[in-house]
């Protein structure tokens, strides 16, 4: 009768990430492994400043929630901890926000695209948002001036392209005039 040896789980947790360097590249750990960007350009900051302004007040300011800019780390789970450029928790998740980290599935992610993390945004952190439940994901194009919007529809993402508007559900609805982000 052979036994079984379990190999022990090699993939990085917040512990480790949380020793990773503060050099001004962003690091984030997907299913336990490290990934590293270079500093956003800075047409990419600019709308980063501006789509949270346009969300603050219908949302933090009126008391429905919380709007997070960067770098805020979000834990998915034990092995995925990644920064993204917004994130929104509704009150209803209120208890998600610690001292340090989001831990668990924020109501609405927003990604700014660079030419150095368009790949992973489309890719490998859309299917991580999905597969952790996230119900609304925001893929900003700054030079096609459009965003993806991603809606949670069973286990998988409906995708409607908006260059004008936009509308997060919430609650509260909110809607942005994308023509004054740009």
């Amino acid at each position: 009768m052979s036994q079984r040896t379990s190999e022990p789980d090699s993939r990085l947790t917040y512990r480790e990430y949380a020793q990773f360097p503060s050099d001004g590249r962003r690091h984030e750990v997907i299913d336990g492994e490290h990934h590293v960007n270079p500093a956003p350009e800075t047409y990419h900051q600019t709308l980063s400043r501006r789509i949270p302004f346009a969300l603050y007040v219908p949302i933090e300011a009126a008391g429905f929630g919380v709007v997070f800019d960067a770098p805020t780390d979000l834990q998915l789970s034990a092995h995925d901890i990644v920064q993204l450029d917004l994130i929104v928790v509704l009150d209803a998740k209120a208890s998600i926000v610690t001292a340090t980290k989001i831990l668990g599935t924020p109501d609405l992610i927003v990604e700014i695209l660079s030419p150095s993390t368009a790949s992973v945004d489309r890719g490998l952190e859309r299917e991580l948002y999905c597969r952790s439940g996230v119900p609304e994901y925001w893929i900003v194009d700054p030079t096609a001036r459009v965003v993806e919007q991603l809606r949670l529809d069973g286990d998988s993402y409906a995708v409607e392209r908006q260059a004008e508007n936009i509308t997060f559900r919430g609650p509260p609805a909110v809607t942005i005039d994308l023509r004054q982000v740009w």
